[in-house]
């Protein structure tokens, strides 16, 4: 079985993470951010295990760019 690495983006939602896999649209949740992560891997193993090839050939983002930037905001920029 060959390996793949992919990638979580985690989000804290209230109490919980939300953890999504962006290169093929698959997310989970857990309480923390080490279970968010173990239950998307979970989910990432399982959509590939069931789903048929051409849906993940459909849904496989082969180039996912996290980054961050920064912005200035707390002053209306528009006037209404």
């Amino acid at each position: 079985m060959a390996t793949h690495s992919y990638t979580a983006i985690l989000e804290k939602e209230g109490d919980m993470y939300v953890a999504l896999c962006p290169e093929l649209d698959v997310a989970s949740q857990g309480a923390t951010v080490e279970a968010a992560t173990a239950n998307l891997k979970e989910a990432v193993e399982l959509f590939l295990e069931c789903a048929d090839p051409e849906e993940i050939k459909r849904r496989l983002h082969t180039e996912v760019f996290v980054t961050r930037f920064e912005t200035v905001h707390g002053y209306p920029s528009c006037v209404t």
